[in-house]
Formats: structure tokens, sequence, C-alpha cells
């Protein structure tokens, strides 16, 4: 059934799965096959510059459908033709994980023009996934073609992409020059921040004012329990005149762990290996911190601190629940959400790190997201031309602020001033303003290929969609980032050019062992917070110790040693 046997084994979704995406390519012939006109293709003299080819180019998208969408406005589709005369179609893989969907797909055989999937970074679990597809000849080298583009050629420059991504995901020395997947979200300069965002706990404004609670000074995990303890004492009523559901809730977008709440009882609020006072590389586990948080945490839920759904709380509960006041802190959200403009809610801290203060630490360069071209599509040199062209400011233009004269005028630099209409519009009926198709409404069809080479104030002018039109549309977030004093922050920040830590289990001989072991540590801490007795803690924890010294722990630190001592696979620590 499947090209290669070997992909069997990794398929772990039912095998309906498969069959979805060959179900999705039979609504249209796929255009591997028969959809690649190239009509046209060799007369362009009455062609824009921006022409490529008389074709279609279809995409199949393992991403979640909350972060993409399939739908396209017909105008925002005439425009692309125009331009380029590509036929543009993508649609999203269903699968109840993107990367059950994304082996699925794949084992199947029947990709279209192009794919798209998360890969924050080369320890993303979808790497080796993608990894073994390339090795195995199903995806076209892209190098060639990155040379005669104006933007994606910017990627063989020098100093231009960040270490993971040259050397972990795209140009890995294995493959002597060729690069096989697309790595996408590079910022233009280094340090880049395309928002003055800042994310973490909050404490509802009036309870912090009632009880003379400045939130600023919450810096410790102890500093929180005290104040959720006046909290409680207080006996304070939601939006709705109720008690408040509990002190402590979840994140904005539903349960799981939060470890910003108590940063300093983790060894590292990213990931779960350090550098130890010896000088060592250690995994939390060797830590005595699994131990402090579990007590923390235990005790916040014994004296009903915590919400007991705490880590398990569905997104639209927890969401319900924070916009109606029923929690007096939340654990994790960000300054930017629509519902906390009017600052009733502050940032707490931040907590301070496990040994020393909080400081803010930036990647030398930002990426996320990737693309890749199947060895079956013909012509890929035109997928890689159509994504240059939405990668330039032009294709940027459409695909983040829509149509010239229906959504956007030009002032006299160039750069576009949203039509108030459009921006009231995505006020009343996010819905409707969404279908005006692009990005500036929540369309965001255009990142998969195009989001790169980003720096929004020299291409257009302002740092958010709608600034130079309103410039008070950002208000409340600006507000609550100068009261957390992120410019000072940001002007200390740590800036490094790293690896995460689990970038290297591709090429570690018990890969599978480690990695569900590693998973098994997460899940047993949280397994471990709602135990019953200290027997139980202690048990849960030696279990999970045991299981990653049984699949290689000690000599995948040695591995992390090897690779840190070499400044080009410097790691996240």
């Amino acid at each position: 059934m499947f090209k290669n046997k070997n992909w069997a084994r990794l398929l772990t979704v039912p095998i309906i799965a498969s069959l979805l995406i060959t179900g999705c390519a039979a609504k249209e012939t796929n255009s591997t096959n028969s959809g690649n006109k190239q009509e046209g293709v060799k007369d362009n003299k009455d062609k824009p510059a921006t022409w490529i080819a008389d074709r279609k180019i279809k995409g199949l998208i393992f991403m979640g459908a909350d972060d993409y969408t399939e739908e396209m406005n017909p105008e925002v589709l005439k425009q692309i033709k125009e331009k380029t005369g590509i036929d543009y179609q993508i649609n999203i893989m269903p699968a109840n994980r993107s990367l059950d969907g994304l082996i699925a797909g794949l084992a199947s055989g029947d990709l279209p023009d192009f794919i798209g999937f998360y890969l924050n970074h080369s320890g993303r679990p979808e790497m080796p996934v993608v990894l073994k597809a390339a090795r195995e000849g199903m995806f076209t080298d892209l190098t060639p073609f990155m040379k005669d583009t104006k933007v994606y050629s910017k990627y063989l420059e020098d100093g231009y992409l960040p270490l993971d991504t040259k050397n972990g995901v795209m140009f890995r020395p294995e493959f002597n020059g060729s690069a096989y997947f697309m790595h996408m979200n590079i910022s233009r300069e280094t340090g880049y921040e395309t928002r003055k965002m800042l994310g973490g706990p909050f404490i509802r404004k009036d309870i912090a004012e009632a009880l003379n609670i400045d939130p600023k000074t919450i810096t410790t995990s102890e500093k929180l329990y005290e104040a959720a303890q006046k909290i409680k004492a207080g006996n304070f009523k939601d939006n709705n005149g109720k008690d408040i559901a509990s002190v402590i809730g979840p994140r904005y977008w539903g349960g799981t762990e939060v470890k910003a709440l108590y940063s300093d009882l983790t060894v590292n609020v990213n990931q779960t290996f350090v550098r130890n006072k010896e000088g060592k590389i250690v995994h939390e586990s060797q830590t005595e911190y699994p131990l402090k948080r579990v007590a923390f945490v235990q005790k916040l839920l014994k004296e009903k601190l915590m919400n007991p759904e705490f880590y398990t709380m569905e997104e639209n509960r927890a969401t319900e629940g924070i916009l109606n006041g029923s929690f007096a802190i939340i654990a994790d959200m960000h300054n930017y959400l629509e519902f906390n403009k009017d600052m009733h809610y502050l940032p707490i801290g931040p907590l301070n790190e496990a040994d020393k203060p909080y400081q803010m630490k930036l990647s030398y360069k930002t990426a996320g997201g990737a693309w890749a071209i199947p060895s079956s599509t013909k012509n890929p040199e035109d997928i890689v031309k159509f994504a240059d062209f939405l990668a330039s400011r032009e294709g940027k233009l459409l695909w983040q602020y829509g149509i010239e004269g229906r959504d956007y005028t030009l002032d006299d630099k160039g750069n576009p001033i949203v039509k108030n209409e459009v921006l009231e519009l995505k006020d009343k009926d996010s819905k409707a303003a969404k279908a005006l198709g692009f990005a500036g409404v929540g369309n965001y069809w255009g990142e998969i290929l195009g989001n790169t080479d980003v720096d929004r104030i020299a291409d257009f002018g302002e740092t958010e969609y709608g600034n130079a039109a309103k410039p008070n549309i950002n208000e409340g977030p600006l507000k609550i980032a100068e009261y957390w004093e992120w410019d000072k922050k940001r002007a200390n920040a740590i800036i490094s050019d790293t690896y995460a830590p689990t970038a290297f289990l591709g090429e570690f001989a018990k890969e599978t062992e480690l990695k569900a072991a590693l998973d098994n540590y997460d899940e047993s801490l949280k397994r471990a917070y709602y135990a019953k007795s200290q027997d139980q803690v202690t048990k849960i924890l030696e279990s999970a110790s045991e299981q990653l010294k049984a699949a290689g722990l000690d000599d995948y630190l040695a591995l992390l040693e090897k690779k840190d001592s070499d400044p080009n696979t410097k790691v996240e620590l």
C-alpha cells in the first residue's frame, strides 16, 4: 500500500488518514500529473515582470486549521493570476494532530506541488519525519533554484540564516550543499522583534489594587504563593457577582504545564536541559527542581489556590472563565489579546529563573514553519519563483494588506494605509473581514510560502497592521509593555544563536527510546502533581528517571557536550 514499506512503521494514525489525503487530491486532478499547463511560458513579452507561468500550483498544509485556512478570496486569487499566471490552491490535511497528518501524507506517496508543515527548529518532532523522506529521495533539491531569486537567494549568504536553520534544517552536512526544506519566518535583522510582546502570568488589576499588591514585585514562586493566599482570603467576585472559580487559573489557551508560573523551580522554562554549577550538562531529572516544583504545585492544589483542572481544562472553558473574570491570576497569556486592551489584567513579575534574576532571551533570528517540493512535481522552479514573489514586498503587500484601493491606499512614501472601513469591519464582524482574504484580517494563506526576510518597519513603515491608519490601535498592548518595562528588558536581552537540546536526537542511536522517555518525564511530572502521597511522588519520578537512563540519557548528554564545544552547534542551555 505504501510507496516505501518503512513508512508503515511511522504511520501511527488509522489507515483512513492516509486515504483522506487521496480524497483531498481526488477533488481535483493532481497538478503533478496534468495541472502543470505551461501556456504562455515561452512568450512573456506582454506579461508583467512578476509573471512566472500559466499553471496551477497546489499545496497541502500539515498545520492546524486554527493557524491557516483553505478559503481564499476570489479577487485576491485574480490578482495572483494577473501578476504571476498562477492558479493557486491550498488544502489543509485533516488529522487530529498535524504530525499524524504529515506522516500519513508522506506515507501515501500522493502529494501535490508542495507541502507545508510546522518546524520551529530541528528538534521538532516533524524533523525526523521529513528528514527520512528527504533521504529517501521524496523531495526536490531547492538550492539550484534559490540562486536566481531576489529574496530566497539571501539564504545562501553567510550569516543570514541562524545556525540551526542553516546546518540543522536546510544545508545539513549530509546533503553536501543540497537543501530539501525551506525554513520560514527568518527575520532580516539580528534580534528582530515584530511586536513588544510579553507573556506569562497576569493578575486582575482591581484585585491587586484592593490588596495593595504590586504585580512587579512578585518575582519568586514564594511571593506568588503569598499573593494567592491574600486573594483567597479576600473573597473576590467574578464579572457576574459570583465567587471567583479559583485564585490561579490555567493559561488563556487551555490547561497545560506553565513553567513561567514557577520559573524559579525549573531549570529552563523552554526545555529540560541545563549546565549545572559544576559545569556539566544535565537533565532536569538529575536536579532537585522536580521535587521542589511538585511540592509547590501540591501546596497550591491542597490549599485550593490553583484550579484543580489547571493542567487539563479545555481551551473554550479556560477562555470563557478568563473573559468572565473567574480567575484572579491567569497562568499564561500575552499583552496583545483583544479582551485585555483596557489593561484590567496586569503582568506579574516576571519571576526569576532558577539561579538568577529574569533576563529576556532572544534568538539571533526568528525561524518557524517550513515547506518542501515533492520530487514528483513538474517544473519545481515555478514553485520557488512563486514563493519568491510572495516573499517580495509586492507579494507581501498582497497577502498581508489585500488589494490596493479596495483594502488600503498608499502614502507618499509608498507605504500602505489601511482603510478605516476595513478596520471597522474587523472589529464588528471578524468572519466577514477574514473573507477579504489577507493576513491583516486573519487569513494567513500567504505566510506558508511568503513569510520570510521579515522587517515590517522597513517594508511597510509600521510594526503592526493598521498602525499608520490608527496609531492608537495597539495602545493597550503597548501600555502593558511600558508598564512591564519591555524596552529596558530588551536593551539588556541575551541574543543567542543556538540549537535546541533535542535537535540532535536524529543522530542518536536510541532516538526513539530517548524521545519516548523525555515525553514520559513531562507526563510523569503532571501525574506527580496530583499524587496522593510522597511515596507516590517518589515512585513516579524515580520511574521516569530510570526510563531516561535506560534510554541512553548519559550518552546523549555526552553528545550534547560534544556539540556545545563546537561553535557551529552551540546548544541552548
